[in-house]
C-alpha cells in the first residue's frame, strides 16, 4: 500500500515538474526555439491544426526561426496564425519558406520574464507540496483504518518526503536555468 502511494505521488510529481517545464519553453528569451510556436494553431481547411503538423519549424540561427509549409497554399494561413498570436512576432514570407525573426529583449522586459518565471516555479512548488499533502493524509486513512502500522506510515512520511525534495530541487535547478538564460545577453 505505501508503494502505490510513493508510486502515485511520484507520477503525479513528475507530471506537475513536466507542465512546469512546458510552461518556461513558452517564454521567450531572446534565442530562436521551434518550440517557441509549439502552442499556435492554423487554419487547415476549416479544422485547427497545430503548426508542427503542417510545416516544418526549424532554426535559421540564433535569432531567427524557419517555417517551411508542407503545402504552398499554408504559406498565407501560417504567416496570418504567426502574427495573430500573442507572442509579438512578425514573420517574413520568402516563396515558400517563412522566416520569423527574433526581436531583442529589453532589459526591463527580461526583469518582467524572470519574475513571471518565479512565479510559474512557485506554481511548480506548490503543486508538488500538495500533491505531499494528499499522499500523506492517503496514509493517515490507512493507519486509521489498521491496514498499514504507525511506524510504516512514518516510513512511507518519510518517503514522500524524499520524493517531494527531490522534485522541487528539481524545480530550482530548472528555475535557475532559465533565468540564467533569460538574462543572458
Amino acid at each position: 500500500m505505501i508503494d502505490d502511494v510513493r508510486d502515485d505521488a511520484l507520477s503525479r510529481m513528475n507530471k506537475s515538474i513536466e507542465s512546469f517545464k512546458n510552461d518556461l519553453v513558452k517564454i521567450r528569451t531572446g534565442r530562436a526555439h521551434p518550440s517557441l510556436l509549439d502552442q499556435i494553431t492554423v487554419d487547415y481547411y476549416g479544422s485547427v491544426t497545430p503548426l508542427k503538423q503542417v510545416a516544418k519549424v526549424s532554426t535559421e540561427d540564433a535569432r531567427t526561426l524557419m517555417v517551411s509549409p508542407w503545402e504552398k497554399d499554408m504559406v498565407k494561413a501560417i504567416e496570418k496564425a504567426i502574427m495573430t498570436s500573442d507572442l509579438g512576432l512578425n514573420p517574413m514570407t520568402a516563396g515558400m519558406t517563412i522566416r520569423v525573426p527574433l526581436p531583442p529583449l529589453t532589459e526591463e522586459r527580461r526583469r518582467d520574464l524572470v519574475k513571471v518565471v518565479k512565479g510559474e516555479a512557485e506554481h511548480a512548488r506548490v503543486a508538488v507540496r500538495n500533491i505531499r499533502r494528499d499522499a500523506n493524509s492517503d496514509l493517515k486513512d490507512y493507519q486509521k483504518e489498521k491496514d498499514i502500522s504507525e511506524d510504516d506510515e512514518r516510513h512511507g512520511q518519510e518517503l514522500i518526503q524524499k520524493i517531494t525534495d527531490q522534485s522541487i530541487a528539481t524545480i530550482e535547478v530548472m528555475l535557475s536555468d532559465k533565468e540564467k538564460e533569460l538574462m543572458d545577453i
